[in-house]
């Protein structure tokens, strides 16, 4: 949503969308910390293993990418926390 539509929100329709953003930010949280469990899940047995292999540890490359890609999403609802903060909602 653009940052002029939600000014034009009532306070009902941005409280759900206040319900919204917690549940994606509950989404998002979670999600990092599953792949950050998969990856040092990955690491910890790569590191136990008798043959250390590097071939094994660029498919742990993956949930780093991904967890970085999680950690900038968020940051697109700014605008909707401001109209909640603006409008004491929050």
């Amino acid at each position: 949503m653009e940052k002029k539509d939600l000014y034009q929100l009532t306070d009902e329709e941005l409280l759900a969308e206040k319900k919204k953003l917690t549940q994606s930010k509950f989404f998002y949280a979670l999600s990092i910390g599953f792949l950050a469990g998969i990856l040092l899940f990955g690491v910890v047995s790569w590191s136990l293993s008798s043959e250390k292999q590097l071939g094994f540890l660029i498919p742990m490359l993956i949930p780093v990418i991904f967890i970085y890609r999680l950690l900038k999403t968020p940051n697109k609802n700014q605008d909707l926390e401001d109209v909640l903060k603006e409008r004491k909602l929050s």
